[in-house]
């Protein structure tokens, strides 16, 4: 069995404030769309932690520092290879708020969130964020249909 795989980083986090809100994107991708946090891709050569400052300035317009790994979401793509989203959180950030062509973003409590149309599975990525005793959200195939366990 090989232990060498062919994988996609990605990234995605949870910016929090004092007041007990975070910072929503409201995703426009036909493909991935909703309510959701800023993240996005891990350059070549780039650092985890490099790439989700970017990110999250990218989509933004905020610079965050010290984010911390709170979990990941995984799954074996069509073609064999692997897709893994890192999932950060953060209360330390400053700039000023903008959308960009990914999405609106803005301030919410997490239960106005819930609320609202939230992208594909981000109910159960929200409990990866938040629960302290689950950090893993994987997806497997059985029987040709996608199940996932939050571990």
């Amino acid at each position: 069995m090989a232990r060498t795989e062919i994988v996609t980083l990605t990234n995605m986090c949870m910016v929090f404030d004092d007041k007990g809100n975070v910072l929503v994107q409201d995703k426009i991708n036909p493909k991935w769309s909703g309510l959701t946090f800023p993240g996005g891709h891990i350059e070549k050569g780039e650092s985890f932690v490099e790439s989700v400052i970017r990110e999250v300035y990218e989509e933004t317009g905020l610079t965050i520092e010290k984010p911390q790994i709170c979990g990941t979401k995984d799954w074996e793509q069509e073609d064999g290879s692997r897709y893994i989203v890192v999932f950060y959180k953060t209360n330390k950030f400053y700039g000023k708020l903008k959308s960009s062509k990914e999405g609106e973003v803005k301030w919410m409590s997490i239960e106005e969130m819930k609320q609202g149309k939230l992208a594909e599975d981000m109910e159960d990525m929200l409990r990866v964020f938040l629960e302290e005793d689950i950090s893993e959200f994987h997806y497997t195939k059985e029987n040709g249909k996608w199940k996932h366990e939050l571990k």
